[in-house]
């Protein structure tokens, strides 16, 4: 059951400018997330995805429209306080795992909790069950470099849903994955997302990660062309 409208985007537009060549990168676009769910955005190279998810996080300005997070528009608010919201209301995962490597897997998932303010002790505590959450109860005092490539997007993953957020932007989080380590990735994203209705949107150009979620938005040319929601494959075979 959908809580209503987490993101609530209307006539976002979004220009490069180098000298006096533009690009527009997203053309008037319309996006409605509830809370709860999980969207797959999908499109051809350059059609859009990243910018889009960059635009909607507030990441990046836009040139006209409006985006609403949580019932409040993040381009209204000043630069500061744009991005004490993006802190508490929003995860991040990445292609690239962006770890500190002289930091241990806890180290790395409790930072963001005390940038934020929490005591050492709780934000250790969190940090811990977290990692437990997604599997690396074994890999706390791990550094990235002793840890696999899946193991080292979970604790990612962890970072990004220490601080309780509302909703989680993961660009092409497979993409530096095998197959065997993108399904057990994916297998964590869609367990989060229905047994604790995480509301996750996922960029993605592969068409197997596709298949697996509930809704999946297709871009072209900086604009949505298609919106469909299916019931989705269940878990992706592990590679042989």
């Amino acid at each position: 059951m959908s809580d209503g409208p987490l993101l609530i985007a209307r006539g976002v537009e979004k220009v490069y400018r180098a000298g006096s060549i533009e690009v527009t990168a997203l053309h008037k676009l319309d996006l409605s997330v509830d809370a709860g769910e999980l969207v797959g955005v999908m499109g051809p190279s350059g059609s859009g995805k990243t910018t889009l998810l960059n635009c909607l996080s507030g990441l990046d300005d836009i040139d006209a429209g409006t985006v609403e997070v949580g019932g409040r528009d993040l381009f209204s608010m000043s630069d500061n306080d744009r991005t004490v919201h993006r802190a508490h209301a929003m995860g991040f995962v990445f292609q690239a795992f962006n770890l500190i490597p002289v930091f241990t897997a806890v180290e790395n998932v409790e930072l963001p909790l005390l940038l934020g303010g929490v005591a050492a002790k709780p934000a250790r505590e969190r940090a811990r069950a977290m990692l437990e959450r997604v599997g690396l109860v074994q890999r706390v005092d791990h550094r990235p470099s002793e840890m696999s490539g899946g193991e080292q997007q979970r604790v990612t993953i962890a970072r990004a849903l220490v601080s309780s957020p509302a909703i989680v932007w993961a660009d092409e989080p497979t993409g530096n994955l095998d197959s065997s380590m993108a399904a057990s990735v994916m297998d964590l994203l869609c367990e989060l997302n229905r047994d604790e209705r995480q509301t996750i949107v996922l960029v993605t150009h592969d068409p197997t990660i596709g298949e697996r979620l509930p809704r999946v938005v297709h871009m072209r040319d900086g604009e949505l062309v298609d919106d469909r929601r299916r019931t989705p494959i269940g878990k992706l075979p592990a590679a042989s």
